[in-house]
């Protein structure tokens, strides 16, 4: 059956792909711990009881209709009163839609700003930013990051391919390393955008920035989000921002999420969104809209949640410092945000006990899983090189105490290799 160009060439994603191949082994009854897949285990990170008493209560109030394109309008007001308190982001309750997650905001953000053959920037490794291009039928240009700026794209990088392009996305706190853009490196990168707008000519499209944010509220110790409009308020103008409960309130499967920036863009996202059907339920607008009303409630969960990710990082992150110190070739970024951790395994050559070669990260990837029976994912998998030695370390499904368990497997499969 022949089919249209974009479904003969669209591809799944790997990282759902190895998540489903570990998550099936364990089914089989193999303990593997999964730290793939940017989710969460429910019985350590449960939604909030409020948010969660919130949506019963309004099915059994029977909001079950339709919610309408934009969303209900005390959401919205209660989205615009959640950015504000918690991040001094100014945006009115009309400037703001509510979709199903942050999937649709991302992809109706692509058709609406990105037309055939227009550059689209953006960091590897990132999250699926290469796949919505692709949709698009944009060309990509990719900026591969280093550790040596925390995996962060720089202004430096990105200046030589402002010209013509359409888009630059970005993510802070970034997907899937877990760092973040210091104030001083997303100055520098909004005053590029203002610059490459300002020379563009009148009735030319204008560079438009999608910021990803939905891990704002998941940073630790000094670490500190910035907001592009509140480091240069001009960036209002070319600003879209994604964002929702899927992570901060470890909501991945209660599908609500908004997305706010110029009026005009975001009605024409809307519409995409409309036609798409790609609303939240109404059930869980109304209990979310109620909960976010709750400052105090919220205050309390963020605090909480913070902790318990923060402290699961950072004993992972002592672990590998401790691998380190044993002779094995592995390393680790310091957390300092979202629920990643980004973690080294240089082991490329080496033998294992049977005398096969690790001659390629995928290698190395699939000894890791087989023989520690730990699943990470590979930078690769979100637009790296395939020869990048780093990781993504994902921390939603294991509990504080399991690391320990987690370390010394790695530790009895790294020593078995020459």
């Amino acid at each position: 059956m022949k089919l249209s160009q974009l479904a003969e060439t669209i591809q799944t994603s790997p990282i759902i792909t190895l998540a489903a191949e570990i998550n099936a082994l364990k089914a089989r009854g193999e303990k593997l711990f999964n730290l793939t897949i940017g989710d969460f285990d429910p019985k350590i990170f449960p939604i909030p009881d409020g948010m969660r008493d919130a949506i019963l209560t309004a099915y059994r109030n029977g909001e079950t209709n339709y919610p309408g394109a934009v969303g209900l309008p005390h959401l919205r007001t209660a989205v615009s009163g959640f950015l504000k308190h918690f991040g001094g982001i100014d945006y009115a309750p009309d400037d703001i839609f509510i979709g199903s997650g942050g999937r649709p905001f991302i992809c109706s953000a692509y058709l609406a700003i990105v037309d055939p053959g227009d550059k689209v920037i953006f960091p590897v490794p990132s999250w699926n930013n290469d796949h919505y291009t692709r949709m698009v039928r944009g060309e990509e240009i990719l900026l591969e990051t280093t550790v040596d700026t925390n995996f962060m794209p720089t202004a430096e990088m990105i200046e030589p391919h402002l010209k013509g392009a359409s888009l630059l996305a970005l993510c802070s706190p970034q997907n899937p390393t877990g760092t973040v853009f210091s104030r001083e490196g997303l100055a520098e990168i909004c005053d590029l955008v203002i610059r490459e707008n300002r020379s563009r000519k009148a009735g030319e499209k204008p560079l438009m920035v999608l910021f990803d944010q939905i891990y704002w509220p998941l940073t630790f110790g000094e670490t500190r989000h910035h907001h592009p409009v509140n480091i240069n308020p001009e960036m209002r103008e070319y600003c879209v921002f994604i964002d929702g409960v899927s992570k901060s309130f470890s909501g991945t499967g209660v599908r609500v999420g908004w997305g706010f920036g110029p009026s005009k863009l975001i009605a024409k996202m809307r519409s995409i969104v409309a036609h798409l059907g790609a609303w939240a339920p109404r059930a869980e607008q109304v209990g979310i809209g109620h909960y976010l009303a709750d400052t105090a409630a919220v205050e309390s969960h963020l605090e909480s949640i913070r902790g318990k990710i923060s402290g699961t990082l950072e004993a992972f992150y002592r672990g590998f410092q401790q691998l380190k110190r044993d002779g094995f070739a592995v390393d680790a970024v310091h957390p300092q945000a979202a629920m990643y951790l980004t973690v080294k395994f240089d082991m490329v050559g080496k033998k294992t006990a049977s005398g096969d070669v690790l001659d390629s990260t995928e290698k190395v990837h699939r000894y890791l899983i087989n023989e520690a029976k730990v699943g990470f994912v590979p930078f690769s998998y979100f637009g790296a090189s395939e020869t990048s030695p780093w990781y993504r370390l994902s921390v939603g499904t294991c509990a504080q105490d399991e690391v320990p368990m987690v370390m010394q497997q790695l530790h009895d499969a790294l020593a078995k290799l020459g």
